[in-house]
């Protein structure tokens, strides 16, 4: 058995030093705090290291979350035409950020009862079911598993992108450009919001009070978040793609120990890794016995009567908070880029 986490300059330590370390007590629990992190640093928020104290691109971008969202909701009714109609069978697809934006469309798209929706990631399309359209989102129209499926496909597509002339523009048989979500940060949050509220919209969702909304959970005190030492988001139905994007905004942003599930399979063995210093953080209402046994084993639990995509800015803005008080940069994820393309 090896322990496969580095070791100052490139060592791997062997089980038996392992032990010997363990005798002088330097070696604790692997889920909070790795002999040497894979990051760096220990996973865990007490890492004693300098604050990252700058304003950030990300930190602007969920700000204006409010204000693009009332110009996602002016253009919505000029975009309808483009969107699936009530009634077809869709595929929605994207990577990353936009694959659980994909999921959380899905959902909404199918409990509204407008049409069969299914969800894929980009590299994982099954070429060989029948839809009459494809649903494609990617903030900057380059991400290769998308440029490649929206190359070798015939279904009608639509493409949501950021940036026109974009290679996914070139493949989609339609194209919506929402410029005025895109983002300079690496870290995707006014983007991914922007799409599902233009998604949510067509499928009828009033955008204006969500706006309005959102100002509050831009305001919100954070109270202890930044303090807990482990995220599990929870949703159900279309939150449980914020629940997975939630936890992708912890981990890329912040480099931290996130999960995320649908909140009655946290029943079936993650709940075990709840316990006082830890957070479960549930999108949208969820069983409450499964609140209170949550609660019972002293995680902090968090939970809105916000949208669940407002609750997503909150979920952001922890993140961000996460981020800096680990003394990094959230613009710039550690070995991440603003698109994915693959030689």
């Amino acid at each position: 058995m090896i322990q496969r986490y580095p070791a100052g300059k490139g060592k791997v330590l062997s089980v038996n030093v392992l032990l010997h370390l363990k005798k002088r007590k330097i070696v604790q629990n692997f889920l909070t705090f790795p002999l040497s992190s894979p990051y760096g640093q220990p996973m865990t928020p007490s890492t004693a290291v300098a604050a990252f104290t700058a304003e950030t691109h990300a930190d602007r971008e969920i700000a204006s979350q409010p204000e693009v969202w009332r110009k996602v909701a002016a253009v919505a009714p000029s975009l309808a035409g483009l969107l699936p109609a009530h009634g077809e069978r869709v595929a929605a697809v994207g990577c990353g950020s936009s694959w659980f934006m994909s999921m959380a469309y899905a959902g909404v798209r199918e409990s509204a009862g407008h049409g069969e929706t299914d969800i894929y990631a980009g590299s994982e399309f099954n070429y060989d079911r029948k839809y009459d359209r494809i649903v494609a989102i990617s903030r900057s129209g380059t991400t290769t598993e998308t440029v490649e499926l929206l190359a070798k496909t015939k279904i009608p597509s639509v493409v949501i992108t950021g940036v026109a002339g974009s290679p996914v523009t070139e493949h989609a048989t339609e194209s919506i450009i929402l410029d005025f979500a895109d983002e300079e940060s690496v870290v995707q949050t006014r983007w991914a919001t922007a799409v599902l509220g233009l998604l949510r919209a067509h499928n009828g969702t009033d955008l204006l009070p969500l706006a309005d909304q959102c100002e509050l959970a831009l305001a919100a005190d954070l109270g202890e978040l930044p303090n807990v030492e482990q995220f599990s988001f929870l949703g159900r139905g279309w939150t449980i793609g914020l629940a997975n994007e939630a936890a992708l905004k912890t981990r890329e942003a912040a480099q931290f120990w996130a999960e995320a599930y649908p909140a009655m399979d946290y029943r079936h063995g993650p709940m075990s890794i709840a316990q006082k210093g830890r957070c479960t953080w549930a999108f949208g209402a969820i069983d409450k016995k499964l609140e209170e046994e949550i609660i019972a084993t002293g995680a902090l639990y968090e939970s809105s009567i916000w949208d669940p995509m407002v609750h997503l800015v909150k979920a952001q803005r922890v993140a961000i908070a996460l981020a800096k008080k680990r003394g990094l940069n959230p613009d710039y994820p550690r070995g991440l880029n603003r698109s994915v393309i693959l030689n």
